[in-house]
């Protein structure tokens, strides 16, 4: 029998007081923390170069032309290892019947009546909702920004181009950082959250109340007669 959609490489649960599950790997990990990074080295940069009134951030960086040249090869760095990132959790964030109904409730979900909800897989719809969003907006980035790369790609463009480039570039920024100031809220806001990013392990209880189904497709999966729990597989 082939693995549920959303059981990842490395999730596994571990029996005891408490239960502990593997959410991500070492590998995963890193991969989240470097995108998270360049993300944010981007997003300083960026202001920095966009505004008079924010020019003073590029000493972060050694200066106004310092920031120009690290800016696009950080955002080389954030291609790379989002590419990673998509790939290796673009198949747990697809859509399924359930993220509807999550999204339908979501008052439910804002009051924390999470009895009220449906069970979930590995991620709720709001967290595929991010993905998908962070994904597109990447894409956009990237591209408008090799438009504007006028060290490398100037010959290649016309000066209309960059300008309507540069405008995208601008709006999908902006955009991205909206995006990431919701997830970086809803990880906060949802305790345990950084921790399963940062240890790679949640317990049994925190899988049971926010990613019952994907605590489900974990425990049926292991051989017969090592399920070592009884009860629920939060127990």
């Amino acid at each position: 029998m082939s693995a549920p959609y959303d059981v990842e490489s490395g999730d596994a649960v571990h029996p005891g007081h408490p239960v502990q599950v593997d959410r991500y790997t070492v590998g995963a990990r890193i991969n989240h923390w470097i995108t998270a990074i360049s993300l944010i080295l981007l997003a300083i940069s960026g202001l920095a170069l966009f505004h008079p009134s924010l020019f003073f951030l590029t000493g972060l960086f050694g200066g106004g032309q310092m920031t120009r040249t690290l800016h696009p090869w950080i955002g080389v760095v954030l291609f790379f290892s989002f590419t990673g990132m998509f790939f290796r959790f673009w198949k747990a964030n697809l859509w399924k019947s359930e993220d509807g109904t999550w999204m339908r409730r979501i008052r439910d979900v804002i009051a924390g009546h999470e009895e009220k909800l449906p069970e979930l897989g590995k991620y709720n719809a709001g967290q595929k909702l991010v993905f998908w969003g962070m994904s597109f907006l990447i894409v956009v980035l990237i591209a408008s920004g090799v438009v504007i790369w006028n060290a490398y790609f100037s010959t290649f463009t016309s000066i209309g181009q960059q300008r309507v480039a540069l405008l995208v570039h601008a709006v999908a920024a902006v955009a991205i950082i909206c995006v990431w100031i919701i997830h970086v809220y809803a990880a906060i806001w949802v305790k345990g959250t950084i921790s399963a990013m940062t240890r790679g392990q949640v317990t049994g209880g925190w899988a049971w109340r926010h990613h019952r189904k994907w605590l489900r497709e974990l425990v049926s999966r292991k051989p017969p007669g090592n399920s070592g729990t009884r009860g629920t597989p939060a127990e």
